[in-house]
Protein backbone atom coordinates (compact mmCIF):
# COMPACT_ATOMS: atom_id res chain seq x y z
CA UNK A 1 0.00 0.00 0.00
CA UNK A 2 1.24 3.50 -0.95
CA UNK A 3 1.25 5.95 1.74
CA UNK A 4 0.23 10.33 0.94
CA UNK A 5 1.30 12.67 3.50
CA UNK A 6 -1.73 14.82 4.42
CA UNK A 7 -2.33 17.59 6.67
CA UNK A 8 -5.67 18.55 7.22
CA UNK A 9 -6.83 22.34 8.63
CA UNK A 10 -9.91 20.66 9.86
CA UNK A 11 -8.29 17.42 11.25
CA UNK A 12 -10.82 14.94 9.50
CA UNK A 13 -9.21 12.73 6.62
CA UNK A 14 -10.80 11.51 3.70
CA UNK A 15 -11.69 8.01 4.28
CA UNK A 16 -12.95 5.21 2.23
CA UNK A 17 -16.58 4.92 2.00
CA UNK A 18 -16.50 0.93 1.62
CA UNK A 19 -14.33 -1.49 1.15
CA UNK A 20 -13.83 -1.27 -2.50
CA UNK A 21 -14.34 2.06 -3.04
CA UNK A 22 -11.52 3.45 -5.50
CA UNK A 23 -12.26 7.15 -4.14
CA UNK A 24 -12.19 8.65 -1.76
CA UNK A 25 -14.71 11.81 -0.70
CA UNK A 26 -13.47 15.95 -0.47
CA UNK A 27 -15.29 17.87 1.59
CA UNK A 28 -15.74 21.45 1.81
CA UNK A 29 -13.71 23.35 4.50
CA UNK A 30 -15.69 26.63 4.73
CA UNK A 31 -15.83 29.84 7.12
CA UNK A 32 -19.80 30.38 5.72
CA UNK A 33 -22.02 28.58 3.48
CA UNK A 34 -21.15 29.37 -0.07
CA UNK A 35 -23.60 30.24 -3.18
CA UNK A 36 -23.31 28.65 -6.56
CA UNK A 37 -25.53 30.48 -8.81
CA UNK A 38 -26.45 28.82 -12.09
CA UNK A 39 -23.29 28.73 -14.51
CA UNK A 40 -21.05 30.21 -12.11
CA UNK A 41 -17.60 28.90 -11.43
CA UNK A 42 -15.99 28.59 -8.06
CA UNK A 43 -13.35 27.07 -6.42
CA UNK A 44 -14.45 25.07 -2.80
CA UNK A 45 -11.64 24.91 -0.46
CA UNK A 46 -10.79 21.42 1.54
CA UNK A 47 -8.55 22.61 3.91
CA UNK A 48 -6.09 19.44 2.33
CA UNK A 49 -2.49 19.91 1.78
CA UNK A 50 -0.98 16.60 0.02
CA UNK A 51 2.67 15.18 -0.21
CA UNK A 52 1.56 12.41 -3.12
CA UNK A 53 4.81 10.19 -3.66
CA UNK A 54 6.57 9.99 -7.40
CA UNK A 55 4.95 8.16 -9.94
CA UNK A 56 1.33 9.00 -8.63
CA UNK A 57 -1.39 11.34 -9.31
CA UNK A 58 -4.55 12.13 -7.64
CA UNK A 59 -7.36 12.75 -9.58
CA UNK A 60 -10.33 15.12 -8.55
CA UNK A 61 -13.91 13.69 -9.93
CA UNK A 62 -17.07 14.97 -9.60
CA UNK A 63 -19.70 13.16 -7.65
CA UNK A 64 -22.23 11.50 -9.60
CA UNK A 65 -25.24 12.30 -6.84
CA UNK A 66 -23.87 15.92 -7.10
CA UNK A 67 -23.98 15.84 -10.64
CA UNK A 68 -27.24 14.32 -11.70
CA UNK A 69 -29.63 15.44 -9.01
CA UNK A 70 -27.95 19.12 -9.15
CA UNK A 71 -26.00 19.89 -12.45
CA UNK A 72 -22.96 20.63 -9.91
CA UNK A 73 -19.81 18.96 -11.42
CA UNK A 74 -16.09 19.72 -11.97
CA UNK A 75 -15.14 22.77 -14.36
CA UNK A 76 -12.31 20.41 -16.12
CA UNK A 77 -13.77 17.42 -15.96
CA UNK A 78 -11.55 15.83 -14.08
CA UNK A 79 -8.50 17.45 -12.00
CA UNK A 80 -4.93 16.31 -11.84
CA UNK A 81 -2.82 16.97 -8.54
CA UNK A 82 0.61 16.41 -9.35
CA UNK A 83 3.15 15.16 -6.64
CA UNK A 84 5.24 18.43 -6.66
CA UNK A 85 1.72 20.17 -5.38
CA UNK A 86 1.92 21.07 -1.87
CA UNK A 87 -1.07 24.35 -2.05
CA UNK A 88 -4.15 23.58 -0.62
CA UNK A 89 -6.63 21.50 -2.43
CA UNK A 90 -9.42 23.43 -4.20
CA UNK A 91 -12.23 21.41 -6.25
CA UNK A 92 -13.22 23.67 -9.01
CA UNK A 93 -16.61 23.53 -9.78
CA UNK A 94 -19.65 24.70 -11.94
CA UNK A 95 -23.66 24.84 -11.56
CA UNK A 96 -24.68 23.17 -14.69
CA UNK A 97 -28.16 23.45 -12.74
CA UNK A 98 -31.03 25.73 -13.08
CA UNK A 99 -31.07 26.47 -9.47
CA UNK A 100 -28.61 28.29 -6.75
CA UNK A 101 -26.85 25.14 -4.87
CA UNK A 102 -25.40 26.51 -1.02
CA UNK A 103 -22.20 24.49 -0.47
CA UNK A 104 -22.12 24.10 4.02
CA UNK A 105 -18.54 23.10 5.29
CA UNK A 106 -18.69 19.83 6.02
CA UNK A 107 -20.44 18.85 2.56
CA UNK A 108 -19.11 16.09 0.07
CA UNK A 109 -18.43 17.89 -2.56
CA UNK A 110 -15.81 15.64 -4.87
CA UNK A 111 -13.56 12.56 -4.52
CA UNK A 112 -9.96 11.60 -5.24
CA UNK A 113 -8.94 8.74 -6.86
CA UNK A 114 -4.91 8.13 -6.53
CA UNK A 115 -3.23 6.43 -9.54
CA UNK A 116 0.19 5.35 -10.85
CA UNK A 117 1.90 7.04 -13.78
CA UNK A 118 4.86 6.64 -16.24
CA UNK A 119 6.34 9.61 -17.55
CA UNK A 120 7.77 8.80 -21.78
CA UNK A 121 10.26 10.21 -23.92
CA UNK A 122 9.05 11.26 -27.32
CA UNK A 123 10.64 9.43 -30.20
CA UNK A 124 10.43 11.94 -33.37
CA UNK A 125 9.56 10.13 -36.96
CA UNK A 126 9.56 11.92 -40.30
CA UNK A 127 6.09 11.31 -40.96
CA UNK A 128 2.62 9.26 -40.33
CA UNK A 129 3.96 6.79 -42.35
CA UNK A 130 6.57 5.83 -39.73
CA UNK A 131 3.85 4.98 -37.34
CA UNK A 132 3.25 1.16 -36.91
CA UNK A 133 -0.05 0.25 -39.23
CA UNK A 134 -2.96 -0.86 -36.55
CA UNK A 135 -6.76 -2.53 -37.73
CA UNK A 136 -8.12 0.88 -36.34
CA UNK A 137 -6.11 3.39 -38.26
CA UNK A 138 -7.42 6.73 -38.86
CA UNK A 139 -10.93 6.17 -37.05
CA UNK A 140 -11.71 8.40 -34.72
CA UNK A 141 -15.22 9.24 -32.32
CA UNK A 142 -18.09 6.79 -33.14
CA UNK A 143 -16.33 4.88 -36.02
CA UNK A 144 -17.05 1.72 -34.54
CA UNK A 145 -21.35 2.22 -34.27
CA UNK A 146 -23.06 2.92 -31.69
Amino acid sequence: MTCVKIYSKSGEIPKYETENSAGLDLRALLDAPMIIKPMERVLVPTGIFLEIPNGFEGQVRARSGLSIKYGLTMVNGVGTVDSDYRGELKVPMINLGSEEFKVESGDRIAQIVFARYETVNFEPVDSTEDLEKTERGTGGFGHTGR
